[in-house]
């Protein structure tokens, strides 16, 4: 007995003498600051998801000249967060990317106009600025103007696009008589400046059967034919995805892990929370797989958009449920 007790002994000093396997290292790169945009993201790093995972994850937050395929091309992610129209568009422009993971069901794109000008169908655009923001954002607006037969250079019986920086100075200050708003953000930007419901005119992209989807998640193609690097993404996107359903249940304590992790302090607890709240609304319905229905509409909305589409051909390939499939299993 006592030599199974020492042998058991002896290997139990041997197993704790052997240093534990490093986590694997995930890159995560952000379309936007950090925000209750992806607050799913922090969540599960903050709520251990990612460690339960054996994931390593670094989040690196995004800015007004940064584009996210740009970024995943040169080798500064492995995965990323952009909006599909900027996607598709780039996967044909030359960097294969892939949609593995759509935590965002719902669009929370508006275009948003002072009432004073006049405007109240979009009949009435012309003539008008509309102010959008560019690095991929933009090519929503465009899609939309072409399908409507809007010319966008200023010329007669057209509208004007004018790029905006991401606030809403040129619709306070008149610069332009719309300009483009989400439902989580700039629009409370607008409303907290002063500004009530009564005097502005919004355009849900949805209710105007044009919307795209946002915020999903998309690798290099190529990395997908690497079974290590794609294990690393069905426990990212599985530990992704509690995290982004423990910011439904959880708002108010998902928006204060977000202010946690900004280091700028430019978020206040108010405008976070209520960021949280209207996010949800946008990530209910999904549990992060891809509905091709909805890749199907996006599709169809980019193709249509007139003489000049933001993409010239259906894409193959653009998408997959392998990850998914595996993360997500009986959940789906």
């Amino acid at each position: 007995m006592k030599k199974i007790l020492s042998g058991l002994a002896a290997g139990a000093l041997l197993a704790g003498a052997i240093p534990a396997m490093a986590a694997d290292d995930v890159t995560l790169q952000l379309k936007w600051v950090t925000q209750a945009q992806f607050a799913g993201y922090y969540v599960a790093k903050d709520q251990g998801f990612y460690d339960d995972e054996d994931l390593n994850v670094t989040i690196n937050v995004g800015g007004p000249d940064l584009a996210p395929p740009q970024v995943i091309a040169g080798g500064g992610a492995d995965v990323i967060v952009e909006w599909m129209p900027a996607a598709l568009a780039a996967r044909e422009n030359g960097v294969p990317i892939v949609n593995i993971a759509q935590p965002f069901k719902s669009s929370g794109l508006t275009l948003v106009c002072l009432k004073e000008h006049g405007i109240e169908t979009p009949a009435d655009f012309p003539g008008h600025t509309l102010g959008t923001w560019f690095f991929g954002n933009e090519l929503p607006l465009f899609s939309w103007m072409s399908k409507l037969g809007i010319p966008t250079d200023g010329s007669e019986g057209g509208v004007t696009v004018q790029k905006i920086n991401f606030n809403v100075d040129p619709l306070l200050q008149k610069q332009a008589e719309c300009i483009t708003a989400m439902t989580y953000n700039e629009y409370w930007q607008i409303i907290d400046a002063g500004l009530t419901p009564d005097d502005l005119v919004i355009f849900k992209y949805e209710d105007e059967g044009i919307s795209t989807l946002e915020d999903g998640l998309y690798v290099l193609e190529e990395s997908l034919e690497d079974p290590a690097f794609v294990d690393k993404m069905v426990r990212f996107v599985r530990a992704s995805m509690k995290g982004w359903k423990w910011a439904e249940e959880n708002p108010d304590e998902a928006a204060m892990i977000v202010l946690d992790n900004d280091l700028t302090g430019a978020q206040t607890e108010k405008h976070q929370k209520r960021m949280m709240s209207e996010i949800a609304k946008l990530t209910a319905g999904s549990n992060g797989t891809l509905d091709p229905a909805d890749f199907d509409r996006t599709v169809d909305v980019l193709l249509s958009a007139g003489a000049d589409p933001v993409i010239t051909e259906r894409p193959e390939g653009a998408w997959t449920h392998m990850i998914t499939d595996e993360a997500l299993g009986d959940a789906m």
